[in-house]
This record gives C-alpha cells, structure tokens and sequence, in this order.
C-alpha cells in the first residue's frame, strides 16, 4: 500500500480529496488541484474540495486531460487512489467533446461520436422538443434558435455540447488601442492579459468567441474587454452591474483607444443612445412595469448587428438575461468576472450559455508578480453585550443573524482600526442600511447607499479618489465595479448570510496596486460564537481557495 507521509493528500472515493495544510507541499497542491476541483470547506488544518463535472468540464475546455489530471493526484496523494476515482473522472472528462454542434446549410447540426449516443440525446424529453430530423446514426439537425437552450438542457443532462458552429458577424467598428492613454500615460496590455484574449478567441477570431476569463478585481478585465473588442472589430454591446461601472468602462474605453464620444454611448435610465459601442446595465435589462408584463429594453440584444456581447461581472446574470442569452448563441460572448461562484447553483448555465472558463490565474500568482495588492486578511470576534445576547438566544434564525451582524459593540472595534490606520484609505461596507446609517453618522464618514442618487454618489467616488474624503461607508452597491484604486483598508460590518462571492468582491475593492509596499489589510468583523460566525466561515471559501489565510482577533 503506498504511503509518502509528506505528501498532503487524501484521495476518497466520494470524489472529495482532503487537502492537508500544515506541510511543506500544501500550497503547491492547493494551486494545482483549483484547477479541476472545487473547495467546499476550509476549517484550519485539512480543507476539503470536491471533483465535480462542471469542474472537470471547464478543466477540459480549457486544455486539462484526464492524464493531467490524474497526473496531480498522482503526485500529491498520501495513499493509493481509489480504483473508482480515475474511472469516474475519465468518464466525466470524456464526456466533454463528444457532442459538437457545426453549422449545416440546413441550420445547426449535432453530430455524437457514437450512434449510441445519438439515441440517447434523441430519447431524453426535455431535448425532443429542440430537435430536428436526424439524418444519419450520429447527426440531428437543430433550428438555430434552439442552440443556446439545446447547450443548456444537455448540459444539465451531463451531455455538454462544444458549440462549433461559429459566428454571425456584426457591423464593423474601427478601433484602434492607443500606446498611451489620451491623458498622457503610457500603457500596454500586460502578458496575462494578453494570454486571456488569446484563450478567448482560440485559434482564430473567425471561430472563437465564447466563454469567461476569470480574474481577481483590479487586474485589469476591462482592458481585457477593450483588448478583444479591438481584435473584433465589431460593434459591441457592454452590460455591467450598475451605472458606476457602465461609466468607468465609457471612461477606460475613450481613454485608452481611438474611439470618440460619437462611437461610445449609454443605454440607460438617463439616456437611451445606440452607437458602435453600447454600455447598459443589467437593471435596465430586467426593467419591467409589473411582474406580469415584458422586459421593457429586451429588444436592445436585437436591434442592432451586434458582434460581441461582453457581460461584465458575469457571476451576478439576472435569470430573465439567461433567457435572453439563449437566444444570442450567434454572437460572440464575453464573461468577465473575479469568481464563478454563484449561490444560485447556476454555474451550469454560464458555462452552458455564455461558455466555458477559457482562462484564469490564481490570485496569488498576480500578487507575488505585484499586479495586485498584498492583503491581509484579519477576522476580528465581538463579543454581544447582555441584553443582546438574550434578544438573540429568543429570536428566530433570520432575526438571530440580523441582530448579531448589527451588534453594536462592533463600533469601538471599527473606531481602534480607522485609529491605527489613520493615514489610509477606508472603506466601511455592509449588508444593512439602517446599521450603515448610524455608523455614518457616528464616525461622521459620508454614506453611500441603494437609495444615493447617481450624481451623489459619483461625487463621493472623486471626492475619494483625489483624497478630500478618507472613508466612505458602502452599502452592497459598493460591492461590484467601483474603481477607488487608492483604497487600501476595508472593513466588512456585515455581509449576505454565506455569499462566497460577495467576501471576494469585497476584497477585491483593495486589490488594485498600489505603490510602496503595494500592500491592503481586510478586516471582517463578526459576532462570536453566533450564526453569523458560522456564515462568515462559509463566506470566506473561495479566498481561501485563492490562497488568503484569516487571523483571528477576539475582542
């Protein structure tokens, strides 16, 4: 029986691998099986991941083998792999490729690499519908307009589809990357950055064209963005989260290429334009009078000849863009996001509709070559006063979690850290308005919340950047796309119950470079031994995967 005591890992048959942290190969281990496993949790001394299909399909897509693969858990296992294990994986990798769908003078047509196959995607109900004749033991004909909800029913089915057939074309757009931005400021594509678009169009801008670049806040997915829209050529449709985010990528577009104010417009609450490159949000997307009527703007994924589609911070897709997704299989899609994470479950969906994870680099790498920030991560526990701990032991779950994120023996932990960071750059952020509201008016910081008005809030946002307010206390619209590069403290009061996306984000606000030490402290403050402890645990997964290690304070 095979045994190397310094290797850290633990290869079970349920397909979760436990990964021990205290020896010397633990962190080369952890940055190689990110790339086809899954962390579910992360307690101090063995994290445990799991091999999913989804994870082992974006593996595939992007490169990976089963030998790969193999070859990891291999080389890090303690003990002998069971049997079952490389069977299983080779058969969920294996699936990935045997069904691809190619352009067909008739339309779109599905070719399985076996008859056998071919019967089963024939015989299963919910896929009978989106299909035409079969012409041959291994190919069905498929109307166009089915191929996005084609991609996404087989792929819940475990039957993911490589979607070969290509690309309509859109309206031409002359764009040119500039050598240094139009303020002065020399500039280029860094190498990773470049690796992405190359990953995103694969072996020709004819044929590639669908998928995700996943990278951590502040590397520079916009630029990735403006980089593929300039390879393109084509006009281009930008949703992002909100009009923060639609502005700063306007911004970055106008600074950096040779596009005009005549090329580069909203569509938004405030003005309705169409020009070569659209921005909107996905707010205005999803806008409708009444839960019974339609989407308001659907039409705009219509009305032009767009020829890329780029969905910024692609992990937050409204449901109702889905649908529209599925039908826009003919245009090139972008997804740019920090984590795939999604605490719907609808990873699938994305891998399925927008496309697979093309590219990645772990948030470490960035770090150590000084692209991003340094952070500490620092998990300080408060204690409940009396008379909370005794609202909290009645309350029931949902109130248990709002009254110990809202403890108010957080403020003197909030007042020591701004004391001892007295020369940097704050952010406040939390999940309740009402307890971000009074801290505002406690500590005397300007509050930024669902209900600012865009012009008060894009004024908070200079007034940070050129230093004439030091904290700003932010609600959840602080959490996605709000370029404030000079941020380098933040403490997170509260969050969304166990959102591992939402801690990333967060994070990810004082990740971009600073200079000197290049160097970022997050803070998250929970109450101790309560519900939100437990969630905060939950939260911190995916940076743990990443690489972030918490302290822990107890106040």
């Amino acid at each position: 029986m095979r045994y190397v005591p310094e290797n850290p890992l633990i290869v079970q048959s349920d397909h979760t691998l436990l990964l021990e942290t205290m020896g010397p190969n633990f962190k080369a281990a952890r940055d190689a099986l990110v790339r086809f496993a899954e962390l579910v949790k992360s307690p101090d001394y063995v994290h445990t991941y799991r091999v999913t299909p989804l994870s082992l399909w974006n593996a595939a897509s992007a490169g990976f083998t089963v030998e790969s693969v193999m070859a990891t858990l291999e080389k890090w296992a303690k003990y002998d792999i069971p049997p079952n294990v490389p069977v299983s994986i080779r058969q969920t990798m294996g699936r990935w490729g045997r069904l691809k769908l190619h352009k067909d003078p008739r339309g779109l047509r599905l070719d399985a690499d076996e008859a056998v196959l071919m019967t089963e995607v024939c015989s299963l109900k919910p896929v009978m519908p989106l299909l035409g004749k079969r012409i041959s033991d291994l190919s069905v004909l498929v109307d166009p307009g089915n191929r996005g909800e084609l991609k996404q029913v087989l792929t819940h089915a475990g039957l993911p589809v490589e979607d070969l057939a290509g690309y309509r074309d859109g309206a031409v757009l002359e764009l040119e990357i500039l050598p240094e931005t139009k303020s002065g400021i020399p500039w280029g594509l860094r190498e990773y950055q470049r690796d992405a678009v190359d990953a995103f169009f694969g072996d020709s801008v004819a044929q590639g064209g669908n998928g995700v670049v996943v990278l951590p806040c502040g590397a520079g997915k916009t630029m990735i963005g403006i980089a593929a829209m300039a390879r393109l050529s084509m006009k281009t449709l930008i949703l992002c989260t909100n009009v923060t985010a639609l502005r700063q990528w306007r911004s970055e577009i106008l600074e950096r290429t040779s596009l005009t104010v005549n090329d580069v417009t909203e569509y938004s609450g405030e003005l309705k334009d169409i020009k070569s490159v659209t921005l909107s949000t996905y707010q205005m997307l999803t806008f409708r009078k009444s839960r019974n009527e339609e989407f308001v703007h659907f039409g705009l994924f219509d009305r032009e000849n767009w020829g890329l589609v780029i969905y910024d911070e692609v992990h937050l897709l409204p449901a109702p863009v889905f649908r529209a997704v599925a039908h826009l299989q003919a245009r090139r899609r972008l997804g740019l996001t920090a984590t795939l994470v999604r605490e719907d479950g609808k990873e699938t969906d994305v891998f399925a509709l927008i496309g697979p994870k093309r590219f990645d680099v772990p948030w470490k790498d960035l770090e150590h070559q000084g692209w991003i920030a340094a952070a500490v991560c620092t998990e300080i526990r408060v204690e409940f006063s009396d008379e909370d701990r005794l609202r909290y032991a009645v309350a029931d779950d949902r109130e248990k979690f709002r009254i110990a994120s809202t403890n108010a023996r957080k403020l003197p932990v909030i007042e020591d850290i701004l004391g001892r960071h007295d020369e940097d750059r704050i952010l406040i952020l939390g999940m309740y308005v009402d307890q971000l509201d009074w801290l505002s008016k406690k500590l005397g910081f300007p509050l930024i919340e669902g209900k600012t008005p865009q012009k008060r809030r894009d004024e908070l946002y200079d007034r940070f950047r050129r230093g004439e307010e030091r904290v700003l206390v932010i609600s959840k619209v602080g959490n996605f796309s709000v370029d404030l590069p000079d941020a380098n403290v933040a403490i997170q009061v509260s969050g969304t119950w166990g959102s591992r996306q939402e801690e990333a984000q967060r994070l990810g606000r004082i990740l971009r470079p600073k200079g000197g030490e290049n160097k970022a402290s997050f803070f998250s403050l929970v109450t101790r031994d309560s519900v939100e402890q437990t969630f905060g645990e939950k939260r911190q997964l995916f940076l743990t995967e990443q690489g972030y290690a918490y302290r822990i304070e107890t106040r």
